[in-house]
């Protein structure tokens, strides 16, 4: 895996984790991208992190993670889960593309999307939700990711993975329609997409239950 610190001249304790499976949270970088950068400046915000020994397969817990999450962050973030949201999860600066919330009435995961302006199940709009999720805040039911991490087969793998969507933004369902599908298939119920609420038919937590 690989660090990226990019970020930290206005998030300083919020470091990113990328890794094969998952990019980072801006979108900008993913695995391939932090390899590159490494190669061409040894010292500079993308560095190697050696995995060493597997704490917890099913959340995505090892000891490099875990001492470099604890490092990066200045000592403020002990821990960090890759495939999880509810425990530990990956901390963001402001630059995600998506935030991802639990939805606890309806026991699932919305998803929406910097470029979705209009108002989400959570009774709050992007604007509001990133002042929560961001500034390097670790925050169990909620996370900044990059689009393509939703459709990772490693997407939050700990707590049911693609299966848990229950409302998209509606412009990340039509820009991505085509992935979102293959996904749906991948997890055997290909009309999955179909059954995900978005916010042109549904904006509140009753009409989502």
């Amino acid at each position: 895996f690989y660090s990226c610190t990019l970020c930290q001249s206005f998030a300083p304790n919020h470091v990113c984790v990328v890794s094969p499976e998952r990019l980072g949270l801006c979108g900008a970088y993913n695995w391939l991208d932090c390899k590159a950068s490494y190669s061409i400046n040894p010292t500079g915000p993308n560095q190697p992190i050696k995995l060493g020994k597997m704490v917890d397969f099913d959340k995505g817990y090892w000891e490099g993670t875990n001492d470099y999450a604890k490092l990066g962050s200045h000592g403020v973030v002990e821990e960090v889960a890759m495939y999880s949201i509810m425990e530990n999860p990956m901390t963001a600066c402001g630059c995600f593309e998506c935030i991802a919330m639990v939805v606890p009435e309806a026991n699932g995961i919305m998803i929406v999307s910097r470029e979705d302006p209009g108002m989400t199940p959570a009774g709050m709009k992007f604007s509001t939700l990133a002042g929560i999720a961001g500034g390097g805040l670790q925050t169990p039911g909620m996370m900044g990711i990059g689009k393509y991490y939703i459709i990772s087969p490693k997407f939050i793998s700990a707590d049911g993975g693609f299966k848990r969507v229950v409302w998209l933004s509606k412009n990340l369902k039509d820009t991505m329609a085509e992935e979102l599908k293959a996904a749906a298939e991948r997890e055997g119920i290909p009309d999955l997409v179909d059954r995900i609420a978005d916010g042109s038919t549904v904006t509140e937590v009753d009409e989502l239950v």
